[in-house]
């Protein structure tokens, strides 16, 4: 795996949305240890949910942006559509 291969302006989006997260999951905490009404629990379990999508969108728009950009411009077609069906694929669990 190719290591430092984050551009900067998605990097610092990236941790910020991490820290978002970190926010919720120790709220979804802090409402299961004193027992909240469940619907509330669920619901922030749904928001720590979409923001983790809302992450891997944004890694995933790194992605793209650094690795299938470069290989496309090597014209290497086969490991482009192999890397986007096993995004794809990532996605659908």
């Amino acid at each position: 795996m190719a290591k430092g291969c984050i551009k900067p302006e998605y990097k610092k989006r990236l941790i910020h949305r991490l820290k978002i997260v970190q926010g919720q999951i120790k709220g979804l905490e802090k409402g299961v240890e004193k027992e909240e009404y469940c619907v509330e629990i669920l619901n922030q379990s749904s928001a720590v949910q979409e923001s983790l999508k809302s992450f891997d969108s944004l890694m995933l728009e790194n992605h793209l942006n650094v690795h299938i950009a470069k290989e496309s411009n090597n014209k290497n077609i086969q490991k482009i559509i192999n890397e986007l069906l096993r995004i794809y694929r990532l996605n659908r669990k």
